[in-house]
């Protein structure tokens, strides 16, 4: 099978209510929209399916000595002692933790592709295509969506387990910029598509 599933930063740090982020507003939007619910349809299909499964998350070191950015938001971060690995942040929701045998991507940027084995594992494991979806929209899955194509994958994005803390943003990216860099699908395809592969 050449296609992955790609699930991105459904950590409880973005997705919890307990979470540094999610706290801010975030996991209200994810549970609104559904996406967790969304995921594990989308998890359970791709696994049915035999189909590659990858979990990205941010983490950083407790000193944060391998974050690099220097965008303002990085500050909030540290402040606040978010996404530090082996903390409750960095753990996934129970809903859509990995199993084994499942690859797991810690990142300490927005792109899961830099400075990872990201890239090296997907050509390894002949993946042309990949279904992705996560938190936020405007950053993890736009920046995701944009290197897939550079590097000449086809990035599917599946709406509905995508959220962004702003509603704004999120349809900015799916209506203007991810139908010019792949295709944008719902679980209900992904599901189907998966059952036929």
């Amino acid at each position: 099978m050449t296609s992955a599933l790609l699930l991105l930063d459904l950590q409880n740090e973005m997705v919890d209510p307990k979470g540094k982020v999610g706290a801010h507003g975030l996991a209200k939007i994810v549970d609104e929209r559904g996406v967790l619910v969304n995921a594990k349809r989308c998890l359970d299909a791709a696994r049915a399916a035999g189909m590659a499964v990858v979990h990205v998350r941010l983490g950083f070191r407790p000193d944060y000595l391998d974050c690099l950015s220097v965008a303002a938001r990085i500050s909030g971060l540290k402040n606040n002692r978010a996404a530090i690995v082996g903390e409750f942040g960095t753990e996934f929701h129970p809903m859509v933790a990995p199993v084994d045998g499942e690859l797991v991507i810690t990142k300490q940027c927005v792109n899961p592709f830099f400075n990872t084995g990201l890239m090296s594992w997907l050509m390894h494991h002949g993946i042309k295509t990949l279904y992705l979806g996560g938190v936020a929209t405007h950053l993890v899955v736009e920046s995701t969506t944009r290197f897939a194509d550079d590097a000449g994958f086809a990035p599917i994005v599946i709406e509905d387990i995508c959220a962004a803390p702003n509603p704004v943003l999120h349809d900015h990216f799916i209506t203007m910029i991810a139908p010019a860099l792949g295709t944008v699908t719902t679980t209900d395809a992904f599901v189907v598509e998966a059952g036929q592969a």
